[in-house]
């Protein structure tokens, strides 16, 4: 019993070995069903040649183990692996030219492996235990795809599994209640409220950390220090504190031991981003994994303190001397990269400052038009602006101002970018599809791994059907129409670069808050007023002057050198020795082409060429003798054959592949 066993387990080890190092020498990645029906399948296939070649087999044990049945069952199942492959989903097909995995160190990597498969098993059973399972499907889901009832239902799954997997999780639903232009209304809608539900880490541990920081204790550093947090996140707790000098300050603390953890995370939600967009058409179409690495950069830089003070002094340098909206200051010399120390405003946010407004005298849409007013003002004309203003970041204070918090996000454009937006809205507000499509093409980007050509008339076409339908006479503007122009654009493999991105998710944010600070505001109708105000305000005299002047300034270095290079350039035709020189492949997609093909004609010829010489090999009498008649010859053919069916089927899967996405 106890042998019958040990020759099942060792089976079982040899069918999951071959499931494995097959898919990684094919080049692709199979779920572990199927690689181990292929494996199960090749290892059959090779037990029946071996019965059938036993007779008369003059082979050691070691080398009949290796010719007739290990390298036979390798090579039947990595056929029959490609071919279920090819089947059941030719996507997940990963490039022929993918590199064999990395194996870590395992005596510095085990418990770090193991506490990441812990959290895995724990994150996939809690998206099981909440039936998110059944939402990969294969193509991407719309609203309309089924019953209202089921899509809220999923959507409401969806956040009770965040809000229980907690820490990242909860982060990531966040920034996703931003994405309008990913997911169905449902699932923002539920989203939207997600909030940090944490206890406070314990107060011996952010003491410790403190000190580690600053050098001294709570109680050296600050005159007070409130033990009690007045906000507690995944990532950081806030205290009030009063420094010796008398200013009431807020101290943002990281909470202590949480770096390894967001790490630890972070990993999992990209090996879940990779498990999606290869298994599903909906999650390549968004590029899922993208997302994730998107999401993690932002992550960790919102974990380093000592951005988002560098934040906070650019922003209030754009936004200038404001007499309405107030950024607090930042005591650098007792901000590290684990603690923060502000300003403490005080006030409420705009989620509760109701009766405080009451009590000051505020009208809410005058609040709203001046938040409104210096956002704008950061995005169209300094660049730099805060990238998540929901309303827990936005405060109304008791001298009358907006304050604004939280700066671990903040998004840059450039000048042209600028630019195209103000062109943007004024071809939304003049319903100007001509001026409209070339705003969004000086915006938008080509998809990296799509080589198709904009159609210009066709998107033209597209986008007055839209304008059509969306932007009936005396209907004014709201953010819907950026939700079904980057739905559009989508659709014509264009997307924004992330920049332009952060953008609309800071203007979908902004929304949210000015919904809460004053419910019906038309954030489009206000927008469209400013960016006609700022444009009358550029073309009075003053600011023509100054805008020829530094147009001038800027071209008088190239008009020095025009009359010398005009010259140089008679004098060469002159001689007759004009010549033009021209750049092959200099377009990234046609290179990406030739170097593909050259590969795989490379990985063709060597298998070819390799199988050839196998096979004479296997012809040519005497040589070193093996054992019994068999020669090294002989053995060295067996092993090029092998050698030669594997390069040659990755190249037929990478070409089948290329057919069938």
């Amino acid at each position: 019993m106890l042998d019958l066993l040990v020759k099942v387990l060792i089976a079982a080890a040899l069918i999951a070995a071959l499931a494995w190092f097959g898919g990684r020498l094919l080049g692709i990645r199979q779920s572990w069903g199927r690689g181990l029906v292929a494996s199960v399948l090749g290892v059959g296939a090779a037990a029946i040649l071996a019965l059938a070649v036993a007779p008369q087999n003059p082979l050691p044990y070691p080398l009949f183990f290796l010719l007739i049945i290990l390298l036979p069952s390798l090579l039947i199942s990595m056929g029959l692996s490609a071919l279920l492959e090819l089947l059941v989903e030719p996507g997940p097909l990963i490039r022929v030219e993918g590199r064999l995995t990395r194996v870590p160190h395992p005596i510095r990597a085990i418990r770090r492996w193991y506490e990441r498969e812990r959290r895995y098993s724990q994150i996939t059973w809690i998206a099981a235990r909440h039936g998110l399972a059944t939402a990969l499907q294969r193509r991407r889901p719309r609203p309309e795809a089924g019953l209202e009832s089921s899509a809220s239902i999923q959507a409401r799954n969806l956040r009770d599994a965040l809000v229980e997997a907690g820490g990242v999780f909860v982060k990531l639903g966040q920034v996703l209640s931003t994405r309008d232009d990913l997911l169905p209304e449902d699932v923002i809608a539920e989203l939207s409220g997600l909030q940090d539900n944490v206890p406070p880490a314990p107060q011996d541990a952010i003491e410790a950390l403190i000190v580690a920081e600053l050098g001294a204790p709570s109680t050296e550093v600050f005159a007070s220090f409130e033990s009690e947090p007045v906000a507690a996140a995944s990532i950081a707790q806030v205290y009030r504190a009063r420094l010796p000098t008398g200013e009431q300050v807020a101290v943002k603390v990281q909470r202590p031991d949480i770096a390894p953890l967001v790490e630890r995370d972070l990993d999992i939600l990209k090996r879940l981003a990779r498990l999606v967009e290869s298994s599903t058409t909906w999650g390549r179409s968004t590029r899922v994994v993208d997302l994730a690495d998107g999401f993690a950069v932002a992550l960790r830089e919102e974990m380093d303190f000592r951005i988002e003070a560098r934040n906070m002094r650019v922003v209030t340098a754009a936004l200038g001397q404001s007499e309405t909206v107030h950024i607090p200051s930042v005591y650098e010399q007792l901000s590290t990269r684990r603690v923060l120390v502000i300003e403490w405003l005080d006030g409420a946010s705009i989620r509760d400052a109701a009766p405080l407004m009451e009590e000051l005298g505020l009208e809410p849409i005058a609040l709203a038009r001046e938040l409104l007013d210096a956002v704008a003002r950061q995005i169209m004309r300094s660049g730099v602006f805060h990238a998540d203003l929901h309303p827990g970041n936005v405060f109304v204070l008791r001298n009358k101002q907006l304050g604004l918090l939280d700066f671990g996000s903040v998004g840059r454009i450039d000048q042209l970018e600028q630019t195209a937006l103000r062109d943007l809205l004024f071809a939304l507000q003049r319903r100007d599809v001509v001026e409209l499509r070339i705003a969004l093409l000086a915006l938008a980007r080509p998809q990296v791994d799509l080589d198709a050509e904009v159609h210009d008339e066709l998107l033209e076409r597209e986008l007055g059907q839209l304008l059509a339908q969306s932007l009936q006479p005396g209907e004014p503007l709201d953010m819907g129409i950026f939700m079904h122009l980057l739905r559009l654009l989508q659709d014509h493999n264009l997307a924004f670069p992330p920049e332009v991105g952060a953008v609309f998710r800071a203007a979908v944010a902004l929304e949210g808050s000015l919904r809460v600070l004053a419910p019906g505001f038309p954030l489009m109708e206000e927008a469209q007023k400013l960016a006609t105000r700022w444009m009358s305000e550029s073309l009075v005299p003053s600011a023509l002057a100054r805008s020829v002047n530094d147009e001038l300034q800027s071209l008088l270095p190239m008009l020095k050198r025009l009359p010398r290079r005009l010259d140089r350039i008679t004098e060469v035709a002159e001689r007759g020795s004009l010549t033009l020189k021209v750049r092959l492949f200099a377009d990234a997609r046609d290179e990406r082409v030739v170097t593909t093909i050259a590969s795989r004609a490379i990985l063709a010829f060597l298998g070819a060429a390799v199988g050839l010489i196998s096979a004479m090999l296997l012809g040519v009498s005497g040589g070193p003798i093996f054992y019994s008649e068999i020669s090294l010859f002989q053995i060295v053919g067996y092993l090029g054959l092998c050698a030669s069916v594997i390069l040659i089927m990755r190249v037929v899967i990478a070409v089948l592949r290329d057919r069938t996405v």
